[in-house]
């Protein structure tokens, strides 16, 4: 699996060839990788320089390092979690906007809803209903499970984003619709009654196939949501 680096460009070679087995399958979710001796002889390289390799690896969200007589460097699941936290840390830095992050929405998710539109199967419909029926179970007690609503209405936009069929939507759409459930804190019910018409309204237009339709919704869902949020927070 693994063969001996270049001494020009060690650190590259070790980062590059452990990714590439784990993107590969070659290495598994859970496989362990060789213990830290086996891979120096294995590359014939420094300890200093696998260990580096080893922390970039972990800092990509590939592996997980633990300590202790069990551990080593474990295979993990690759997740969008690593880019969701650098997106929280630029937000709570001022680095991104709310605004900037609203006109990122509108663009990128008025997209994902007119493709499926274009792609939903009856399935699809169903479930989207089926999380419609939550969000409206939810809103009825509103004041204890404002935060099970926000949570139906994520799996809404998510779903929608896997109806598109593009993995890169799903994992973007994940990575920011983690990050702005937290400004919902404030918001009360008859906001939380427009975002269920709203959810109410794209879903309708991709039931009844109308791309067009879809993205307007959706357009005009996450400008009211942004409008109702940033009036909250002023009033809070």
């Amino acid at each position: 699996m693994f063969k001996k680096t270049g001494h020009n460009r060690v650190f590259q070679d070790l980062v590059t060839q452990i990714e590439k087995a784990i993107l590969s399958g070659k290495l598994k979710p859970g496989d362990k990788l060789p213990a830290q001796r086996d891979l120096i002889e294995k590359f014939q390289t420094s300890r200093a320089s696998l260990r580096e390799a080893l922390r970039v690896l972990e800092h990509k969200g590939l592996i997980e390092v633990k300590l202790g007589v069990s551990g080593g460097a474990i295979v993990k699941e690759i997740s969008t979690d690593t880019i969701t936290e650098d997106l929280s840390i630029l937000m709570q830095h001022k680095k991104v906007s709310f605004d900037q992050l609203a006109e990122f929405r509108t663009g990128v998710e008025g997209c994902v809803a007119s493709l499926a539109a274009q792609r939903a199967t009856s399935d699809d419909i169903k479930n989207l209903e089926g999380l419609l029926e939550e969000a409206r179970i939810c809103l009825e007690s509103w004041e204890t499970k404002w935060d099970d609503f926000f949570e139906a209405d994520l799996e809404i936009h998510i779903l929608l984003a896997r109806i598109s069929d593009n993995p890169v939507y799903t994992a973007v759409l994940q990575m920011v619709h983690e990050n702005i459930l937290d400004m919902y804190y404030f918001v009360d019910q008859k906001h939380l009654e427009e975002n269920y018409r709203d959810l109410c309204n794209i879903v309708q237009a991709i039931s009844k196939g109308d791309a067009e339709l879809a993205r307007k919704a959706t357009q005009d869902h996450i400008m009211q949501c942004t409008a109702s949020i940033k009036a909250a927070q002023e009033n809070n």
